[in-house]
């Protein structure tokens, strides 16, 4: 259970990761509360991971699946830059947190 509670953690990270573009500086009272919404429910989950799971272990994980998923969305739906440079840095983020969790 507590991986699962990490991974919405990290989907939340990544929500409020790309809402800051929507924010415009938090600005935008809207997209802003969403956002700060978001990020609550991130470190609230992650913080529910971390009472079982290891924090180096929860932290790095959530960070990186976070990390990932924001590239990835910037790539796809936002106009980031996308390489095989970027896309293979991406990959090795992802390695790190599949060995992390088969460690």
């Amino acid at each position: 259970m507590p991986w699962i509670i990490l991974l919405f953690a990290a989907l939340f990270e990544i929500t409020w990761a790309i809402g800051l573009k929507y924010t415009e500086g938090l600005t935008r009272p809207v997209p802003t509360l969403l956002t700060v919404i978001a990020l609550i429910l991130s470190i609230v989950l992650l913080a529910q991971a971390a009472r079982t799971l290891p924090i180096g272990t929860a932290y790095a994980v959530w960070t990186g699946v976070g990390t990932a998923g924001t590239v990835i969305l910037g790539m796809v739906f936002m106009g980031d830059p996308v390489s095989a440079f970027r896309i293979g840095c991406v990959v090795l983020i992802l390695a790190g947190v599949a060995g992390l969790r088969l460690a």
